[in-house]
């Protein structure tokens, strides 16, 4: 090899070298590195999808904090028979790519699917923490804090004869090396430093990660997670069909169009009308009875939904609810005059895409409507605010709920987009 190849040689290295060491979050995510380390988490299985997406975010920026020193990658967890879904066969779980558009997160930090994880690594894992509360409380004073403590709750975990662990994750019989409970208080980033010094690990799983809080909610970090939580194109579609047949809504009249990527996406304030219907979200079932006070009768319902049409000068309604078919036609009734549009799934779609793709679909069509009213305190509501910032609406025309027995009741809190 001649001088000039040589040193041609040397510059091609340098420049692969320099690329991979500059390779972020935000510009690369080609093939996997050897150096790959890997965080799984899980959370109650009593909690709903929403509030399952709201901890994504915590773990998410939890990854984009450990990626300033090392490569870790985050396994998603697999949607399995969630409280509200009653069209999943227990012990059946679905990946991600069913309701998100994986590229879109993968534009933020580095992710792959828990069966892609099994490929790689096999059924193993090197570190488990499961989360808890401490036994004692807080003692009236925050600081942010964990200890190594006595499980408090029931776990799925069991030590072997080698001294190792084995436990189920998502229908998955995994083995663990090492297993502990740990006792914490504080954000998302108090686990840096118990994940950091794990250097024997090649993997790590946190149980019970809604334990943990956000490291800023509704800051600008926040919000980059957030949008990146882009739903699958076929759900997209879906709701693009059903919202150009049922309700006169494109996203090119109602000022909704976004980017291929989502970090190119930043419409300014009052910049998307939205369709020409009204949306709400009418929670009952297990609200009525919980939340009694803040959930109204389907009369008062009616009669807040009638005042809104009005106002907005419309005429069209859409209704996302988990009301029985009986109070569906019962609301409808007492709108006379008005069209009440509900969104009903064919047997083809509910059967690739379940419960899970049905509630995706109905908060996709809230999302473009000219206004919004949601539930107290239901995180369903919030999830279609938060896409509602995303896509550039005027603030009065989001943050609204249906009061309950009080004619005048408190509004949603503002939490309002920073890029």
């Amino acid at each position: 090899m001649d001088n000039c190849n040589k040193t041609l040689l040397i510059i091609l290295t340098l420049l692969i070298t320099f690329q991979r060491a500059t390779c972020t979050q935000e510009t690369c995510r080609e093939g996997r590195r050897n150096d790959e380390r890997y965080l799984l988490y899980d959370v109650n299985p009593g909690e709903g999808f929403n509030l399952r997406r709201d901890v994504y975010i915590r773990v998410a920026n939890l990854i984009r904090k450990l990626n300033d020193v090392d490569n870790w990658v985050l396994v998603l967890p697999p949607w399995g028979n969630l409280y509200h879904w009653q069209n999943v066969r227990p012990g059946l779980y679905v990946p991600w790519k069913n309701f998100f558009d994986v590229e879109s997160l993968n534009k933020w930090i580095p992710v792959t699917e828990f069966n892609d994880y099994l490929k790689t690594e096999g059924a193993t894992v090197g570190s488990t923490y499961v989360l808890q509360n401490y036994a004692e409380g807080w003692g009236g004073k925050w600081e942010e804090k964990y200890d190594k403590r006595p499980c408090i709750e029931r776990h799925n975990f069991e030590q072997r004869d080698d001294g190792s662990w084995s436990g189920q994750m998502w229908a998955t019989k995994v083995k663990t090396d090492n297993f502990t409970c740990l006792s914490i208080q504080g954000q998302a980033a108090t686990l840096l430093p118990l994940i950091q010094r794990d250097l024997t690990s090649r993997s790590v799983f946190i149980g019970r990660a809604e334990t943990i809080l956000h490291d800023e909610y509704g800051g600008k970090w926040y919000w980059a997670a957030r949008r990146s939580m882009r739903f699958a194109r076929h759900l997209r579609e879906e709701a693009t069909r059903f919202r150009r047949d049922y309700l006169g809504s494109d996203d090119k009249q109602d000022k909704t169009e976004v980017k291929d990527d989502w970090r190119d996406t930043k419409p300014k304030r009052g910049a998307a009308v939205g369709g020409p219907y009204i949306a709400v979200h009418l929670r009952r079932k297990d609200f009525v009875r919980a939340r009694g006070d803040e959930v109204p009768s389907l009369k008062k319902a009616a009669q807040q939904i009638k005042k809104l049409l009005q106002n907005e000068n419309l005429t069209s309604v859409f209704i996302a609810t988990d009301a029985p078919v009986m109070e569906l036609q019962e609301l409808e009734s007492l709108l006379p005059g008005y069209k009440v549009v509900h969104y009903k799934p064919s047997t083809d779609f509910l059967h690739k895409w379940g419960d899970g793709g049905v509630a995706i679909v109905d908060q996709i069509i809230c999302t473009h409507a000219r206004l919004f009213t949601g539930s107290y305190e239901s995180t369903f509501s919030f999830r279609i605010q938060e896409e509602r910032e995303i896509l550039g609406f005027e603030e009065r025309r989001t943050f609204n709920r249906l009061c309950g027995k009080k004619s005048n009741c408190d509004q949603p809190a503002k939490w309002r987009i920073i890029y």
